[in-house]
């Protein structure tokens, strides 16, 4: 038996683990570690200098939504799931935190002017003198933080499982999802004794006695948002460049063939769903963090598709673009619905129509084709053209056929 020899022994260990150093230029090319780069340099050091807290604030908030960006860029540009319901899962998480928040700002002594201390003021409005069950665990903030990523997450495994597993995708999943968004905003509505109704969960003042409301205090959760953003980034380009990307886009491409090589197709979307999911819950709660609030505005079918048209006109495959175009979208919504409050939404259905017919890419795609080619092309005054001698002129061919005489039998055949 011929045993292997050492560069064969060195392939496969460079295959079975991708953490090794060429695997770790694969996940991370060059060019992808620099835009990571400017991107931290703009949100970490850029913008806290140059904005006023208020401002800073409203960034934070656009960056919640940028989480949902991220998680969508995976699941519709890769692996080809549009979900219109993703704000389902950023309401779960940012409903998690605010339970605790709100139970902390429910103490006795704070409450002692209801008819039942101790308990949230909309319960006591509608007559409940119990805490719920459901309500009791999130007095510990370790269980908070885990409730965070572990319901929205088992929401998203339970549609996941029943829509994948029955090969239900494309438009239909994308009405689905826009159903349950439109039910479960019924249903915290409905259950105001429970959730607030529609205004929510309202006046979050510390956690776990700090402030949260001082200036200090949201210079820290912007950067603790910031933080967060980043390790998701870096969880995303992971799979993007891994083997599980690649067949998130031959899934996109043709499903089909994936199935009849042997791979569980239903298995990488109830994964890839779950991720962004978890990505969308970490999203809401740092938004109930920055804003103090949550409510089932945030919910719906409207904020879910706003979420997409963040993702869209960032560029759906870019992971970098879906942050740069959540910015920029709510940017333009608060600068502008300012001065035409109710032509905004039609301007944002207008903006997903024309960038997806015009820009299929976005703002990434726009990058890649007209803004990175200006830099990787040198100007022609530094250009080195080749010295090459000049070639000596050959001799003309000399025809192998006898020249043909006029009157000739050969030349009147020609």
């Amino acid at each position: 038996m011929s045993m292997p020899n050492q560069s064969s022994m060195e392939n496969s260990a460079l295959v079975e683990n991708p953490l090794s150093q060429h695997g770790l230029k694969a996940l991370f090319p060059k060019h992808d570690i620099i835009y990571l780069a400017i991107l931290a340099v703009f949100l970490g050091i850029l913008l806290p200098m140059t904005l006023d807290i208020f401002r800073l604030n409203l960034v934070g908030k656009y960056l919640t939504y940028a989480f949902v960006a991220v998680g969508l860029v995976l699941c519709w540009g890769y692996g080809g799931i549009l979900s219109l319901g993703q704000g389902v899962f950023f309401g779960l998480g940012g409903y998690c935190m605010a339970m605790f928040l709100k139970l902390e700002a429910s103490d006795p002594e704070s409450t002692k002017i209801q008819s039942t201390p101790g308990i949230p003021d909309f319960m006591d409005w509608n007559q409940i003198t119990e805490l719920p069950w459901f309500w009791e665990p999130f007095y510990s903030l370790p269980f908070a933080l885990i409730a965070i990523l572990v319901v929205p997450t088992i929401f998203a495994y339970i549609i996941a499982v029943a829509m994948f597993k029955r090969r239900v995708g494309g438009v239909y999943f994308a009405i689905i999802t826009q159903a349950i968004a439109s039910i479960l905003t019924i249903l915290i509505i409905g259950q105001q004794g429970y959730t607030g109704g529609v205004n929510g969960i309202t006046d979050l003042r510390t956690l776990l006695g700090w402030d949260i409301r001082t200036d200090s205090a949201k210079y820290i959760l912007y950067y603790v948002n910031f933080i967060l953003l980043m390790l998701c980034l870096l969880a995303a380009q992971f799979v993007r460049k891994s083997k599980l990307g690649r067949l998130l886009v031959a899934m996109r491409g043709r499903e089909d063939r994936v199935r009849f090589s042997g791979y569980d197709v239903s298995s990488f979307k109830i994964f890839v769903f779950c991720l962004g999911a978890a990505f969308s819950a970490i999203g809401g709660a740092m938004f109930t963090l920055q804003v103090g609030f949550m409510s089932p505005s945030f919910v719906g079918i409207v904020p879910s598709i706003e979420m997409v048209i963040f993702c869209a006109v960032g560029g759906r495959l870019s992971i970098f673009g879906a942050v740069y175009g959540t910015l920029l979208v709510n940017w333009a919504k608060t600068t502008f619905s300012e001065s035409f409050p109710e032509l905004w939404l039609f301007a944002m259905g207008a903006l997903f129509i024309g960038v997806v017919m015009a820009f299929p890419n976005g703002l990434a795609g726009i990058y890649k084709s007209h803004i990175e080619p200006l830099f990787s092309r040198k100007p022609k005054m530094f250009e080195k053209k080749p010295s090459t001698p000049k070639p000596a002129s050959a001799p003309e061919p000399v025809s192998a056929e006898p020249p043909s005489i006029p009157g000739s039998i050969s030349a009147m055949g020609k």
